[in-house]
């Protein structure tokens, strides 16, 4: 049953737009959970908003910092533990902490190039698509539409 106090119901994500949402909200920081169980706590913070570029892809990334933590490392704790074990070969799980790891992990050295990529592939993914019209191709004009129908 719906919650009277809250409208129609949610928004769909893929129709709001940050800029809106945060003028709305009357903010310009943005905080969430990653991984519920790690308690891994984020804040973005909206330095600013510049119109759109014609032809660019959004999001796209625009510098890495750093490397992500690996998963299941048991949140900020168990990070600041895993890097203690790994850079210190007397520490008492050193040999677990790289077994586990498989390769040699250096929280400074962060691979861009790969981020970018899947990053731009994300976001072709979640950009709008153009209609399609009844046969299912995508409709770039009438005319273009009509000459489809006319070589197929």
């Amino acid at each position: 049953m719906p919650d009277p106090d809250w409208g129609d119901g949610p928004l769909d994500a893929r129709k709001a737009h940050l800029n809106k949402v945060l003028e709305d909200v009357g903010t310009k920081t943005v905080k969430y959970i990653y991984d519920f169980g790690d308690g891994w706590d984020h804040t973005i913070t909206i330095e600013r908003l510049t119109d759109p570029v014609q032809g660019l892809t959004y999001p796209f990334l625009i510098e890495a910092k750093g490397r992500c933590p690996p998963e299941d490392v048991g949140g900020p704790p168990g990070y600041a533990e895993f890097l203690e074990a790994i850079r210190d070969p007397e520490h008492e799980r050193h040999d677990e902490c790289k077994t586990w790891i498989g390769e040699v992990f250096d929280p400074t050295v962060v691979d861009a190039n790969t981020i970018a990529e899947q990053l731009a592939d994300l976001a072709k993914r979640w950009s709008r698509k153009p209609a399609t019209n009844a046969c299912g191709r995508r409709d770039r004009g009438t005319h273009r539409m009509l000459t489809n129908h006319l070589v197929d």
